[in-house]
């Protein structure tokens, strides 16, 4: 069992768990050989059972590790270790990100100004195209996955790594409604991903950031999903009038 204090591989000591999601929780960690702080998704046993998974992450993990850009998350490490009760688990440590999510902005805010949004779009899309450009899809990106820091940077976590066939599915139990609100039509209908899911779902977080919630709503993950790709968004509220002085 994963409790403060614990210690992975003799080296990252957990400290806090700050999230909880469908793949692990977050852990935030010391690195203490280099006596640093970290973060630390430590994998569903579920998911860690998955021969087909497990090749995945190390593939994908070891490509993460490689690219380097100011807008995302770096990947230190990763390994597998034995708790004291004898379980195996699989984590993933990175760069802690002393920031918040997007999302907790947009709500204490109730919606962000024009200028404001196209900051968070414009670095969200700087880290994007250098993920494209390394060949990995994020496959997730939605507020929750954009930390803001106190001087406005913003950096994108989370990358899908090595998602499994029923994280896939849009009846698996983790499914949440944050997710479905950013799907692409393309995830919506079981379609491969590619570099344009993205671009989507960054135009459905400026959507959010504008309109102060998501394009579409719906009773639940399925029937938001497919509203991404059958319906068409309400219009943004307009901005208020300007007039220039000649």
């Amino acid at each position: 069992m994963l409790t403060k204090g614990v210690v992975l591989s003799n080296r990252y000591r957990l400290s806090e768990r700050v999230a909880t999601g469908g793949m692990g929780a977050v852990w935030r960690c010391v690195d203490t050989l280099l006596d640093r702080e970290v973060a630390v998704k430590v994998l569903l046993p579920s998911l860690v059972e998955d021969p087909e998974f497990t090749t995945r992450f190390h593939a994908e993990a070891r490509m993460m590790a490689a690219l380097r850009h100011p807008g995302i998350v770096a990947v230190h490490d990763f390994g597998s270790a034995t708790l004291a009760d004898g379980s195996q688990v699989s984590y993933l440590v990175m760069e802690y990100v002393d920031g918040e999510p997007l999302v907790t902005w947009v709500r204490r805010a109730g919606r962000l100004d024009p200028a404001s949004t196209m900051s968070v779009v414009a670095q969200a899309a700087a880290a994007l195209h250098a993920a494209h450009t390394a060949g990995i899809v994020h496959r997730d990106v939605k507020p929750g996955n954009l930390l803001v820091k106190r001087d406005g940077t913003v950096v994108l976590v989370d990358f899908g790594i090595a998602r499994s066939s029923t994280m896939a599915s849009l009846t698996a139990a983790h499914m949440v409604l944050g997710t479905a609100s950013y799907m692409s039509p393309e995830q919506a209908t079981g379609q491969p991903v590619s570099a344009a899911t993205d671009v989507y779902a960054l135009g459905a977080v400026a959507y959010y950031c504008l309109a102060g919630q998501p394009p579409f709503a719906g009773e639940n993950p399925l029937q938001v999903a497919l509203r991404q790709a059958q319906d068409e968004p309400a219009p943004l509220p307009r901005a208020p009038r300007l007039r220039w002085r000649r």
